[in-house]
């Protein structure tokens, strides 16, 4: 059996590993566009802010261990389309520019995502820069750290703008952040974010939310932002606006794809063409809680997926139990979490919810350095089956939404959860948790 992977980071190679350890006579070959391999994009940020000096410990897996177990790889290598009834890709090799074809007899599309490209005028000036790749973040981190950027301005109040603002405050640099919605961080609840909107205000970056960004002006004295409210003068503009699905190159092959280009798969990672699967922030999810897929370009997904697409390919029939959304996020001192449905989820399904908010401790006073921890739950209304979680405190927050993520997982009540026996030491805890006292305060 021949399998083609194209896309060697997250789910292509927890994928490729699987099919080799599920049937080591397969002949696994992997096509990456890029030049790395098996990579934590997720650690870029804490590279270029200095808090990892060395990107090489972001690679889980070198090129080397992979090809020691039979998987052949190519880097910088693009697919630039699909033949699904000859069962062939054409790939083009970008450091020569030849193009050829490879067959297969069971292909898994893991490319992942491109950067969102906003409709901004001037956002291919020099000096605007977009982080995805790991090569993305190799050129970012020189930029930044050079003694010539003293001002960064990002355009996009997201998971990797806000780290950035965390990075580039830590390089010393002054930083201006700019958010078109109302909010940062829109897929944590309103009292969440603006928890960390206010931390980040506290060290020192300037949060404009509501303001879109509408041209860059680039030229020898510095670049400008001009949005519809005002005008910002910088060094560096990082554009952090969301991701696309980078599934364009499939479009002649009648895949199905949902609206934003991700490929819909079933719980098996199979897509609408026979023997052709997708894993990964190509691909949709199936959301465990609202029962429905969805787009959740995480990590942690896309290394779960990938893995149940490699054992299928290799003849079994695994499925994907769902995702919840489950994400943490580091704003400076603050820690945030959340998982499962939303407000805005349960409203758009129709579903009675009632919400409870709670502020409490992470261990008793009694104990140096106590925390306060604030717990926002959404739970059904009359069956009490908790539907989402979110949390957020100096520390141990994101942990404890683990706990609940569990819970919503296995559709536990708030009051079955409120009487969980969880571990008690003066050190970590009181003897009520904080996921007691906000589970029993959910009535």
């Amino acid at each position: 059996m021949k399998a083609i992977i194209i896309g060697g980071v997250a789910a292509g190679m927890s994928a490729a590993s699987k099919i080799k350890r599920s049937d080591p006579s397969a002949e696994v070959t992997v096509y990456e566009r890029g030049n790395f391999l098996s990579y934590g994009a997720c650690g870029l940020p804490y590279y270029i802010g200095g808090f990892n000096q060395d990107y090489k410990k972001l690679i889980a897996r070198s090129r080397e261990q992979f090809e020691k177990t039979g998987i052949e790889t190519h880097l910088d290598h693009t697919v630039l389309s699909v033949n699904a009834k000859a069962k062939t890709v054409e790939i083009r090799n970008n450091g020569n520019g030849e193009v050829f074809q490879d067959r297969y007899d069971k292909l898994l599309i893991a490319v992942g995502c491109n950067s969102a490209i906003p409709p901004i005028k001037g956002i291919e000036n020099e000096g605007v820069v977009f982080l995805k790749s790991m090569e993305d973040g190799l050129v970012l981190q020189q930029l930044a750290t050079s003694k010539l950027t003293e001002e960064c301005l990002i355009v996009g109040g997201g998971y990797i703008g806000v780290e950035m603002a965390e990075a580039f405050t830590a390089l010393g640099k002054k930083v201006t952040l700019i958010e078109s919605a109302p909010r940062i961080l829109m897929p944590f609840e309103p009292e969440v974010a603006e928890l960390a909107k206010t931390e980040l205000i506290r060290q020192g970056v300037k949060v404009i939310t509501g303001e879109q960004v509408q041209e860059i002006k680039s030229d020898g004295s510095g670049r400008m932002v001009e949005t519809n409210r005002s005008r910002y003068k910088t060094d560096l503009i990082l554009v952090a606006t969301g991701v696309m699905p980078a599934t364009s190159f499939l479009e002649s092959t009648g895949i199905r794809m949902d609206r934003n280009g991700a490929i819909i798969v079933d719980r098996e990672m199979r897509s609408s063409i026979s023997d052709i699967y997708a894993a990964g922030d190509c691909a949709v999810t199936f959301n465990k809680i609202m029962e429905e897929d969805y787009f959740l370009p995480l990590g942690t997904v896309a290394n779960k997926c990938g893995r149940i697409a490699g054992a299928n390919i290799a003849g079994n029939h695994e499925k994907f139990v769902g995702a919840l959304g489950s994400a943490a996020i580091k704003v400076f001192d603050l820690e945030l979490a959340r998982t499962g449905m939303s407000e805005a989820d349960a409203d758009r399904l129709g579903i009675e919810y009632k919400t409870k908010i709670v502020t409490t401790y992470d261990h008793p006073g009694y104990y140096p350095d106590q925390s306060e921890i604030l717990i926002k739950l959404i739970y059904e209304k009359g069956t009490y089956i908790l539907l989402g979680a979110s949390a957020a405190g100096k520390k141990n927050a994101v942990l404890r939404t683990n706990i609940f993520a569990l819970a919503i997982h296995n559709k536990m009540t708030t009051k079955e959860l409120g009487m969980v026996d969880l571990a008690y030491a003066p050190p970590f805890a009181g003897v009520w948790d904080a996921v007691h006292i906000a589970a029993n305060a959910a009535k």
